[in-house]
């Protein structure tokens, strides 16, 4: 479902050891966070849908605060992120989005947990779809959900990605709790 919504957004790539990351905020914030060495195109697409008729521009500067926040944390020097989010989609969508900030970091829950947490015990398809059309990778953090039995699921970055961010929580929260 596009938004009307003609605001433009600005974007930069982001890149950090192994990873390139296309990202995108508007005025009002973060509204996007590509897959991990994926063509500037799936950021174009994506924008096309969701902001029909926007103008993108590429603007290093404009991007600077969130590309910071977001090597700090993939530098483990971050837990939390507190620039604003542009984030649009459903009732349903946003419900699941948040619920997802919820997720304290170094932790993990099913795809059942999220449905309980919204209120719709039902949804659990429902919740993997709207996991799935999040559009800020890292900074929602969807890959905090697993399987039920603990197994690793889908990840529109990639389960490798997935992997790799649950790893540096881990070895964070790990290294946070020797220290005490």
């Amino acid at each position: 479902m596009a938004q009307q919504i003609n605001k433009t957004i600005y974007w930069s790539l982001l890149t950090h050891e192994d990873w390139n990351l296309y990202i995108a905020a508007t005025s009002e914030g973060l509204c996007y966070v590509g897959s991990p060495n994926q063509p500037v195109e799936e950021l174009f697409s994506w924008a096309g849908r969701r902001f029909p008729g926007s103008p993108l521009v590429e603007e290093d500067a404009a991007l600077q605060p969130y590309a910071k926040e977001l090597i700090e944390y993939l530098q483990g020097e971050r837990t939390q992120f507190t620039l604003p989010f542009d984030f649009h989609g459903t009732a349903f969508q946003m419900a699941v989005w948040n619920a997802l900030c919820d997720i304290p970091y170094g932790e993990t829950l099913s795809y059942s947990d999220i449905a309980n947490a919204i209120q719709k015990p039902a949804s659990v398809r429902a919740v993997g779809a709207a996991i799935g059309a999040n559009p800020i990778l890292v900074t929602v953090p969807c890959h905090r959900v697993i399987g039920k039995n603990g197994a690793m699921t889908g990840y529109r970055g990639g389960l490798d990605m997935k992997v790799k961010l649950l790893q540096l929580e881990k070895e964070s929260v790990a290294s946070v709790q020797y220290e005490k």
